[in-house]
């Protein structure tokens, strides 16, 4: 894997380079190239609004981020995002990192879906959450220019991922569609799992148990 993409060095510390083969050990090709998609277009918000960020700590919340959606990290009861950021947690105090920094990149995966909330967390939280709205939605598309979007892409293919994505996404929770609830990846679940019902969340007041 090229060191340099784009302008944007990809970490290449003791820890980076375990935290991108464990990743890649239990992902498949469209995930290891969305989350290192990620992290590209990230780091190309946080340079281009001169902000001071953790490139090491970005580098690993992005490669964390979907692995909660994989059967190695899967749980039977957490959201994926819970589950991601799990796993990222122990694999860094499994190697000694501070508190503060397993609790940032937790807080970055496990709240990358959290749309009106994540962005105003720590910078490298709200720029995984730039990186993540980029690729998977293309929020603020022309934010980075055709030319630096094709270098990322030759680096880390799309290999129809607009096509793809939903059904990885669907495949990591649809034994447990009720961890959706009240999330973005509820709509995944009304759009292609059968015989699924959207809980709603004014029913769940006007028919709880108090007696009025």
């Amino acid at each position: 894997m090229k060191n340099l993409i784009a302008d944007i060095k990809i970490p290449d510390s003791k820890l980076a380079v375990e935290a991108a083969e464990l990743i890649r050990e239990h992902s498949n090709d469209l995930l290891w190239n969305h989350s290192n998609r990620v992290y590209l277009f990230a780091a190309m918000k946080g340079n281009l609004n001169q902000l001071k960020y953790d490139s090491e700590l970005l580098y690993i919340s992005s490669l964390f981020h979907d692995i909660g959606l994989t059967s190695a990290f899967r749980s039977t009861d957490k959201r994926f995002e819970v589950d991601g950021a799990n796993a990222a947690r122990d694999f860094l105090k499994s190697r000694g990192v501070p508190d503060d920094a397993v609790r940032l990149v937790w807080d970055a995966v496990a709240l990358h879906t959290s749309i009106g909330i994540v962005e105003y967390k720590e910078t490298e939280a709200a720029l995984m959450n730039f990186g993540v709205g980029y690729d998977v939605v293309g929020k603020n598309f022309d934010l980075i220019s055709a030319e630096t979007r094709q270098q990322v892409v030759e680096a880390f293919p799309r290999n129809q991922f607009k096509q793809n994505i939903l059904h990885t996404f669907l495949d990591g929770f649809k034994d447990k569609p009720e961890t959706t609830y009240g999330t973005i990846n509820a709509d995944i679940c009304e759009m292609l799992l059968p015989g699924y019902k959207r809980p709603n969340f004014c029913h769940h007041v006007l028919h709880s148990k108090w007696d009025e």
